[in-house]
């Protein structure tokens, strides 16, 4: 095992068990709040494992690109995974991994969430795109990333459904004045 396969695997390693851990510590009790999960939780993490066990596969067969691309997909996968436990952590109580409302629940809408509604799941893409730039081809990229951001995507609306039922007028007037995950973007 060279340094670089050694930086990625650990890199990795300690994202994946972090997820995991997040999965498991910010799960909603049936007392603390009200799920509209609606299984999205279980979608995700299938479509996650399998994006990432085919664009791996398909690395070791059809690697492309150099140390350019290594670098720049952990660099990636660094910043991600920091946006996401900012906003995480920015959320503080009322992050939760299925999704739900808190029965005392508040909307945030300072720090980065004055700029895109969901920056969680902006640091999660960044960090998937990252990993498939980093394994040095184009169809690893598409095989990781875009099950991922379908996923994601599906996901968001589910959330902002239950945030507009829940907050009413307050959040679609949020939704007007901020991008769901690219500030000033998208």
């Amino acid at each position: 095992m060279n340094v670089y396969t050694f930086v990625m695997m650990g890199i990795s390693s300690l994202w994946f068990l972090s997820e995991v851990m997040i999965n498991i510590l910010t799960r909603s009790k049936k007392a603390e709040a009200k799920s509209h999960d609606q299984h999205s939780v279980s979608v995700l993490w299938i479509v996650i494992m399998l994006s990432i066990a085919g664009g791996v596969v398909n690395a070791f067969h059809y690697s492309q690109f150099g140390l350019v691309s290594y670098c720049s997909g952990m660099a990636l996968m660094v910043i991600g995974i920091t946006i996401r436990f900012l906003a995480i952590f920015s959320l503080k109580t009322y992050f939760n991994a299925n999704v739900s409302i808190h029965y005392d629940h508040r909307l945030k809408t300072d720090g980065m969430y004055r700029l895109v509604r969901h920056p969680s799941y902006t640091g999660s893409l960044l960090t998937f795109l990252g990993l498939g730039v980093s394994l040095g081809n184009w169809v690893s990229l598409l095989i990781i990333f875009m099950p991922v951001l379908c996923v994601f995507l599906y996901r968001i609306n589910l959330e902002e459904k239950v945030l507009k039922q829940n907050f009413k007028q307050v959040y679609l007037d949020y939704q007007k004045r901020t991008k769901r995950l690219i500030p000033f973007i998208y």
